[in-house]
């Protein structure tokens, strides 16, 4: 059986490798290995989503959820060098290689750690996510049931998902698990993918 990206201790070796990226419009290489996810390019749903980053906001505390080897992360960090990021993964290799790459990007407002060792009070003004989908429907809901609540009042989280992996039924249980005090809406589609956005009112 193929190792998946969201084990916390990948056994595959690791053997890392450089990949060429643009990264909010900054042309880079990264590092990369394997057992993470998407590690020979940015994944098209990432892409879609980061076609987005001009709406990250210049100055407050983002997260991103599933951090990978940190595209989305070091994107914000680069449009946005004011905020704080916090980069969150249960995979031990994607959190070294996100901090790897902050530092190779000279990124300094990134904290790349595991879920449990963000504080428990901190608040979120923006969460950006292109969500591990398959790691299955209640592991899925139980990360966002987790995390949508601590955006701040008038904060956003923009989430990406792929039509044919179910962004309608996703959109359908946040409408409903978030009917009080939130608004969720689809705010677009563009190839096979769909961005939600979820805003706390």
């Amino acid at each position: 059986m193929a190792e998946h990206y969201f084990s916390e201790n990948p056994a595959g070796e690791y053997k890392q490798r450089l990949i060429s990226v643009t990264l909010a419009g900054v042309k880079a290489e990264v590092i990369t290995a394997s057992s993470v996810f998407s590690p020979e390019h940015i994944d098209q749903g990432t892409e879609v989503l980061l076609s987005q980053i001009d709406l990250a906001i210049p100055s407050g505390t983002l997260l991103d959820i599933g951090s990978g080897w940190g595209p989305i992360a070091l994107s914000l960090g680069l449009h946005s060098p004011k905020t704080k990021i916090y980069a969150i993964d249960v995979n031990e290799r994607s959190l070294e290689l996100t901090k790897l790459n902050a530092e190779k990007l000279e990124v300094r407002n990134i904290v790349a750690c595991k879920p449990n060792e963000v504080p428990d009070e901190l608040m979120f003004d923006q969460i950006w996510s292109n969500p591990p989908i398959r790691i299955g429907k209640a592991a899925l809901h139980e990360i966002l049931l987790t995390w949508l609540p601590r955006l701040v009042s008038g904060g956003a989280a923009y989430l990406v998902i792929q039509k044919n992996l179910g962004s309608d039924s996703l959109q359908k249980w946040l409408e409903l698990e978030f009917k009080q005090g939130y608004e969720v809406s689809r705010m677009s589609s563009i190839k096979s993918f769909r961005i939600l956005k979820v805003s706390r009112l």
